[in-house]
C-alpha cells in the first residue's frame, strides 16, 4: 500500500481499523529482529503511512511497542490465570513453575518488558504515560491477585511485591538468553550451556526463590516504607 492511496482516517471505526494495522506492523517487525533495530520511518513504511500520519494514532515509536505490550501481557495474565487453577494452595514451587512455562515462548513479551522502563517509557508523552501506567497498573494488580489466590501468606503487600519482582527478573535475565554471537561462541568455548536453554529453568529458579524467600519472611515486605515495586 502506498502513502498516497492511504487516506485519512475520519470515523472512529476508521481510526480503530489504522490503530491496528499499525500494531499489526509492529508485530510484524518484532518477530524480524529487536525494538532497536526499527525506527517509526521503518514502521511507517511497512504499512504505507508517512511517518507524520503515524504520529496522528500514536505519539511515538515507543507509544506503539507499549501498546503492543499492553496486549501481550493481558495474553499471559490469561495463561497464568489458567495454569494457577490446577496448582494446590500453599505451593511456591508450583506457582513459580507455572509462571516460567508460560512465559517460555512469549519472547515478543519478554523483549518489550526488558525494554520497558530503560527504554521504551522514555519518550513518551505524560497523556499516554497516564494511560499506559493505569493499565499496567490493572495488570499489575491482576497478577498479585492470581498469586496470592494460590498463596495467601503472602498478603497484598507481598503478593504486590512480587508481581513488580517478576518483570524485574524477567527483565535481568532476558538480555543474559540473547548475547551476540560473539559473546556465545565464546561462552561454548568456555563450556557454558546454551544462554535461551537457561532462561525458562533460570526464570523458574529466581521466582521461587523470590516466593520461598518472601514467605519465610512473613509474606509482605519489610518496612520501612513499605517496600514495593511499581511498574
Amino acid at each position: 500500500m502506498s502513502v498516497t492511496t492511504f487516506q485519512r482516517a475520519r470515523h472512529p471505526e476508521q481510526v480503530e481499523a489504522r490503530r491496528t494495522a499499525i500494531l499489526g506492523a509492529a508485530r510484524a517487525m518484532l518477530a524480524e529482529r529487536g525494538v532497536a533495530e526499527i525506527s517509526l520511518r521503518e514502521l511507517a513504511d511497512r504499512i504505507g503511512l508517512a511517518k507524520s500520519n503515524v504520529l496522528r494514532y500514536y505519539d511515538s515509536r515507543e507509544a506503539i511497542f507499549l501498546e503492543v505490550l499492553d496486549e501481550e501481557w493481558v495474553g499471559w495474565l490469561d495463561a497464568v490465570e489458567a495454569g494457577l487453577a490446577d496448582v494446590p494452595a500453599g505451593d511456591p514451587e508450583g506457582v513459580a513453575t507455572v509462571l516460567a512455562a508460560t512465559l517460555d515462548g512469549r519472547d515478543l513479551l519478554c523483549e518489550l518488558v526488558a525494554a520497558m522502563s530503560a527504554v521504551l517509557e522514555r519518550n513518551i508523552t505524560i497523556e499516554f504515560a497516564r494511560v499506559f501506567k493505569r493499565r499496567a497498573m490493572a495488570n499489575h494488580e491482576r497478577l498479585a491477585a492470581l498469586v496470592r489466590d494460590r498463596l495467601p501468606a503472602l498478603g497484598p503487600a507481598g503478593a504486590a511485591f512480587f508481581g513488580g519482582a517478576v518483570f524485574v527478573i524477567i527483565a535481568g535475565l532476558w538480555p543474559y538468553a540473547h548475547p551476540t554471537d560473539v559473546v556465545a561462541t565464546v561462552s561454548a568455548e568456555l563450556g557454558a550451556p546454551p544462554a535461551r536453554e537457561s532462561f525458562r529453568a533460570n526464570l523458574r529458579e529466581g521466582l521461587a526463590n523470590q516466593l520461598v524467600g518472601q514467605l519465610a519472611r512473613g509474606g509482605a515486605p519489610r518496612p520501612p516504607g513499605e517496600p514495593r515495586i511499581d511498574l
